[in-house]
């Protein structure tokens, strides 16, 4: 197939995940308007607008490409941007025992939320998704991992949806914490940061507590998101290694590590050395953003909106039993690092 034809194809899918991507924007900017605030993020209104319109009216076979291509290649695309973003210095002067700490937490909470997720009968991928969700940087991080593990749509659908409700309730519910339990300011930031899924929802989380806790809770979050490199490089690994093991009477080879993972981690490396401009930090980021929500519309647009709904209740437990869980441990950190 020629350049020309291929892009033909492509075309009609990738027009309707656009427009699709587009109304979720408009939908974002008037909840900013009317309500003050992001309370649903344009991604999570994507995908939502994505399964509405499959749901009302059945695709044309002559979407699926464009779809597709949205939901992969843009996706990848806008993963590798996202490494622009995240620079190792934000590690200077947070030192070794917090370092080590919150990996240990993140290392900890994937762990439990897996255990969780597969206790309560979740698939494997939904299990994995949900726990790296929790445990990083929620959508973010659901995003970057789903391609790695090869999770379906309905899977990344159900992952998103849920931990965006309970990310919004932590919002709410975190800083109660803090007034009840006799909290300092510095242990509510560190919890802030270490519970809280977005940088955004952080700052809304500590906001009310002081200008220390923001401080605090920023850091220890920005540390948390450094985690996700690692995790999706070893999953990375892992995923195509079991691959490999099942095909390899087959004699099929298998790359161990995605090549978008490779492009992610090479932008934090340059970023992290300054070679990346700051003046195109801002930009990379933006188109990484815009891709993404278009790759969510394209996903809503795959899925069965009753296989989400018949995962529903499990998902919803298995992500609560999982946030409760990132809370225990996390508070056992501040303890153990006798953060005042």
């Amino acid at each position: 197939m020629s350049i020309a034809q291929r892009a033909n194809a492509i075309f009609p899918g990738l027009a309707l995940t656009s427009a699709v991507a587009f109304f979720a924007y408009v939908g974002e900017y008037a909840e900013i308007g009317l309500l003050g605030g992001r309370w649903i993020e344009s991604l999570v209104l994507a995908i939502a607008l994505g399964i509405a319109v499959c749901t009302i009216k059945p695709l044309k076979p002559a979407m699926r490409p464009g779809i597709d291509f949205s939901a992969k290649f843009l996706l990848e695309i806008a993963i590798v941007l996202l490494g622009a973003s995240i620079s190792l210095s934000a590690i200077r002067g947070a030192g070794v025992w917090l370092i080590a700490g919150i990996a240990i937490v993140v290392v900890l909470s994937i762990a439990a939320t897996y255990i969780i997720g597969r206790a309560l009968g979740l698939p494997p991928k939904l299990a994995t998704l949900i726990a790296c969700g929790n445990s990083i940087c929620g959508n973010s991080a659901i995003v970057a991992v789903a391609p790695v593990i090869e999770a379906d749509s309905q899977e990344i659908a159900a992952a998103l949806a849920f931990t965006a409700v309970l990310g919004i309730a932590a919002v709410f519910l975190l800083p109660l914490l803090y007034f009840h339990l006799g909290m300092s300011v510095s242990q509510y930031g560190t919890l802030a940061g270490l519970t809280v899924y977005a940088v955004p929802q952080v700052l809304a989380a500590t906001a009310p507590v002081g200008l220390l806790a923001v401080q605090t809770g920023t850091l220890v979050k920005l540390i948390r998101v450094l985690m996700l490199g690692p995790v999706i490089f070893l999953l990375g690994i892992i995923t195509k290694a079991e691959a490999a093991g099942t095909d390899g009477r087959s004699g099929q080879h298998h790359s161990l590590v995605p090549w978008f993972i490779c492009g992610f981690l090479g932008l934090v490396g340059l970023r992290s050395f300054g070679l990346i401009p700051d003046a195109l930090v801002a930009p990379m980021e933006a188109v990484s953003g815009v891709l993404t929500v278009i790759a969510m519309a394209a996903l809503g647009l795959s899925v069965n909106i009753r296989s989400v709904a018949h995962a529903g209740g499990r998902v919803i437990v298995a992500a609560t039993m999982s946030l409760l869980a990132l809370g225990a441990i996390s508070y056992a950190l501040i303890a153990a690092l006798q953060i005042r």
